[in-house]
């Protein structure tokens, strides 16, 4: 009897249990992705005109907003207020006279009597004087320039990365090809 008893009790111990169950606690899965901060420079027909530090995200509308929106003059039909903005661009406000044909002289230079830029040879530093043209689509012209050869026409921007008909539109009267 003795052995049939310690059998019995050997052969429970030995039985598979139901694991204790133990709460862990929750971590997180990730951490809340941290917000960039933009820098961009918005100039042209705005009241205050300036650098300006906006979240990753921001809209050109809300850098023109930011700059304390449009004067009367801006022609904000020529801008894509809906882009996002990317850090270190240059945001230009057009006024609508310059836009109109006769706010450029007749010799094909701005107002101001600037001779126009070669697209063909100009600089990296030429072309970010351009209104609407930073460092970064300066070096994009002079990089398809590279690769494609010289410009046969001002309607030849359109093939680089980020120039778009609007933009091709306020450098026409500025650029040659």
């Amino acid at each position: 009897m003795l052995l049939a008893l310690v059998g019995q009790r050997l052969a429970q111990a030995g039985a598979a249990r139901e694991p204790d169950l133990v709460a862990a606690p929750l971590e997180a899965v990730a951490d809340a992705p941290v917000r960039s901060i933009l820098v961009v420079h918005v100039v042209g027909e705005v009241q205050r005109p300036g650098l300006y530090r906006l979240r990753d995200g921001a809209r050109i509308a809300d850098a023109v907003r930011r700059a304390g929106g449009a004067r009367h003059g801006a022609d904000l039909a020529a801008l894509n207020l809906a882009a996002p903005l990317v850090d270190g661009v240059q945001v230009l406000v057009p006024s609508r006279a310059a836009a109109e044909p006769d706010a450029l002289s007749s010799s094909g230079a701005g107002a101001a009597g600037v001779a126009a830029v070669s697209l063909s040879s100009a600089t990296v530093e030429e072309l970010d004087e351009l209104p609407g043209v930073g460092p970064i689509t300066a070096q994009k012209i002079v990089d398809y320039r590279a690769e494609h050869g010289p410009f046969a026409g001002v309607d030849d921007l359109d093939a680089v990365p980020g120039i778009g008909p609007t933009r091709i539109e306020q450098l026409r009267d500025l650029v040659t090809p």
